[in-house]
């Protein structure tokens, strides 16, 4: 019941670490830069790993570097070219593209890409996996959620990790770049951590593809794009492994957690009975390892209340999204995160102790009222 749990809430996630420090949540790579035909990331180590995990890890970081390098070059070439052939009365972005989102609903990461496509009101069909047999993403050899498969005519994509899914379809309205080719702006690169475990993450995941001008347009300077990507980064970085040790801090807690998972999740009748019990009673224990992992106040609470109060000291009281006068891309992701909560007791707390909650209600009535 535990690998239930850490399928529906960001705990598998936190086991992901840097090279000496924490990394958010690392990705098996694809035969098109990370997305199509995943290499899977359950199978045996790289031989490599016999050597030395350091030497290897910094020797994949570079290589990294250099490929993320590459990309970015050839981007503002390939960029300039399209733009020229682009017809005036191309049809519109949103309209070319055919979405299929995979995912646990409870899971944050997969709540971060449903706001964000529910803002951009672009339209797309919703696949609710099974967190213990996962048949409806047996065609992929990764097998994490949130997958997105993206049509563009007769190009079929896979696209995998929610920041680079955000990245890139956002990338794609602002640029109208092919997304075949925006999604090798991202390549992958794999590394072995202190622990000795192949880790993947993604270069530029928090970057947007844009030339000069389309940033200014989207932007208006360097700092909101500086402070838009920092924050992006928090949400994946701290605040979503925050969520497991407040919906799992009590018995109780835990227990209604699990009511609501298996209510919202995609159960057999048997499976979900199952995991409302044991697996309520596995999480709240586990819940104790993670607040140890990450270093957290005895009242995991406090935590989550600073964690609130310091994105909207963030935000600031000049303006009503961090985006200005409409939620920018970390906007939604922290309101991405936060949502999974609701119904919850720990959901009703933080809307209570915090200064967090006009916000809150500003990003919902701005994503409820995009043009549909």
């Amino acid at each position: 019941m535990a690998q239930v749990a850490r399928a529906l809430w960001p705990v598998r996630y936190a086991l992901a670490w840097r090279l000496g420090g924490r990394l958010p949540p690392g990705l098996p790579a694809h035969s098109r830069a990370g997305f199509a035909g995943a290499a899977g990331g359950r199978g045996p180590a790289a031989t490599a790993r016999k050597g030395s995990p350091r030497l290897l890890g910094a020797a994949a970081l570079a290589l990294g570097g250099v490929l993320g390098l590459y990309h970015t070059a050839r981007w503002h070439l390939r960029a300039q070219h399209l733009r020229a052939q682009c017809p005036a009365a191309q049809l519109s972005l949103s309209s070319r593209l055919q979405l299929t989102l995979y995912q646990y609903k409870t899971c944050p990461f997969c709540s971060k890409v449903r706001a964000f496509l529910d803002f951009h009101a672009l339209p797309y069909q919703v696949v609710e996996v099974n967190p213990v047999r996962r048949a409806e993403i047996k065609f992929s050899s990764y097998r994490k959620v949130p997958i997105l498969l993206a049509q563009e005519g007769e190009s079929l994509q896979q696209l995998n990790d929610s920041s680079v899914i955000i990245s890139a379809l956002k990338t794609y309205l602002v640029s109208g770049q092919p997304l075949e080719d925006i999604i090798t702006y991202y390549p992958p690169m794999k590394a072995v951590n202190d622990q000795g475990k192949e880790v993947t993450e993604f270069c530029n995941k928090y970057w947007l593809m844009l030339d000069e001008k389309e940033a200014q347009h989207l932007y208006g300077g360097k700092e909101a794009r500086t402070e838009e990507m920092k924050w992006r980064q928090w949400a994946d970085d701290w605040l979503v492994h925050l969520i497991s040790p407040n919906v799992y801090r009590t018995p109780a807690e835990a227990l209604a957690s699990f009511d609501y998972i298996v209510r919202e999740g995609k159960f057999g009748a048997v499976e979900g009975a199952v995991a409302k019990y044991m697996g309520a009673a596995a999480m709240y224990f586990i819940s104790k390892r993670l607040k140890s992992r990450h270093h957290l106040q005895d009242d995991v609470r406090e935590d989550l209340y600073e964690a609130a109060d310091k994105w909207v000291a963030a935000v600031g009281k000049d303006r009503p999204f961090m985006g200005g006068q409409k939620p920018n891309l970390a906007d939604l992701a922290v309101y991405g995160v936060l949502r999974v909560m609701e119904g919850l007791e720990a959901f009703d707390d933080l809307m209570r102790h915090t200064r967090i909650q006009p916000w809150y209600l500003r990003v919902e009535k701005a994503i409820a009222e995009a043009p549909q």
